[in-house]
């Protein structure tokens, strides 16, 4: 059982009028996006920290400071490519990846294969090792009042 470890990521981002909405990888229309340092892509960043973490590799806020100016606005597929830099050199492999997203509104279940697609892509994973839902909170708490996005995900990691 050694050759097996599992993370999980949690993360929030806020949302604010006339942003881009970057999530899974891809721009969802929409009159809001996530605020912050990087693209606020919060469905990357869980997605870090559980790979991170299964790694025992710490979190994506140690490796990516939110201070550092280089970061600013950065596309999140570049930071999700660099901690599986970090994950197949301390000698891991993925299994799988399963993220649930958090939010409100708009509802993305149309645009969820897209997001598969596309970081799978950039994990070089097949998409069935990817699983992305999606849910509401019933109108509960910041994300049912739409004042912001979270998502939690767990990931599977080996050494081969």
């Amino acid at each position: 059982m050694k050759n097996i470890r599992i993370g999980q990521g949690y993360d929030v981002h806020k949302l604010e009028q006339a942003r881009k909405f970057w999530l899974g990888g891809i721009e969802v229309p929409h009159s809001k996006g996530a605020v912050g340092h990087s693209d606020a892509d919060v469905l990357i960043h869980v997605i870090c920290d559980a790979l991170l973490g299964a790694a025992n590799l710490r979190d994506i806020g140690y490796h990516f400071p939110d201070n550092d100016p280089q970061l600013k606005n950065i596309d999140s597929k570049i930071l999700l490519k660099e901690v599986l830099i970090k994950v197949r050199v301390a000698g891991f492999e993925i299994g799988n990846v399963d993220v649930t997203v958090c939010l409100q509104a708009p509802k993305i279940s149309k645009l969820i294969p897209e997001m598969t697609h596309c970081l799978a892509q950039v994990m070089s994973i097949p998409e069935e090792n990817l699983s992305i839902k999606a849910t509401t909170t019933e109108r509960l708490g910041f994300v049912g009042k739409e004042e912001g996005v979270s998502a939690l995900a767990v990931a599977l990691i080996y050494k081969p």
